[in-house]
């Protein structure tokens, strides 16, 4: 089993790159869907995520908005190394179990925005990292989240620019042109690697 760590800038498109892996027959754990079910009422990071930020967070139901979390943590670096600290350690023990069920695949990939942040890459055999061009960003992330360009260039800086995330990798993918210019690129360099299986792989 080879355990790639995928990992990139926001907006650059790292979702789609995961889909084409996913279709080759890689296994992703998807970090940002397991921190949102870690969030939702009676997961096991809600309780300690409301008492750090308050009943403020929370919608009428009770559930944390993401929306009024995120207006938080994304104007106050502190207050995003809090939730990070927060949710780190629960979505870590997430992939751990994710992996060791999944041993019997070619390639298990650990999509994470965070990778480094988490230290999620110590346990990964290759660490790919996703560009595209801060106009081409900026675009995809203000139609996908419905921010304005203000806040994605705020939430741009709380991150690891792309050189930072560059020195640490092994393959760093362009994802400026087409869907299809991407799964080619995706697709050649893990042929080349061995990486792909004759099935479809499943989301965590």
């Amino acid at each position: 089993m080879t355990v790639i760590g995928l990992t990139g800038t926001s907006g650059s498109g790292k979702g789609a790159v995961s889909n084409i892996m996913a279709k080759n027959g890689a296994y992703i754990i998807d970090c940002d869907k397991i921190a949102h079910e870690n969030m939702e009422i009676g997961g096991i990071a809600y309780n300690d995520i409301v008492t750090a930020f308050g009943k403020t967070i929370l919608n009428d139901d009770g559930s944390i908005s993401r929306q009024s979390l995120g207006s938080i943590v994304f104007t106050d670096i502190n207050k995003l190394s809090l939730l990070n600290r927060i949710t780190h350690k629960y979505i870590c023990e997430g992939v751990m179990v994710a992996i060791e069920k999944h041993r019997d695949k070619k390639c298990v990939v650990i999509d994470a925005p965070l990778l480094f942040e988490s230290r999620l890459n110590q346990i990964c055999d290759y660490i790919w990292v996703v560009n595209a061009n801060t106009d081409v960003r900026l675009k995809r992330v203000m139609e996908r989240d419905g921010i304005t360009k203000e806040q994605a260039l705020l939430r741009f800086r709380n991150q690891k620019d792309f050189n930072t995330l560059a020195e640490k990798s092994d393959f760093i993918i362009e994802n400026n042109g087409s869907l299809e210019t991407l799964e080619n690129i995706v697709k050649h360099k893990m042929i080349n690697q061995g990486l792909t299986q004759n099935f479809y792989s499943f989301e965590f």
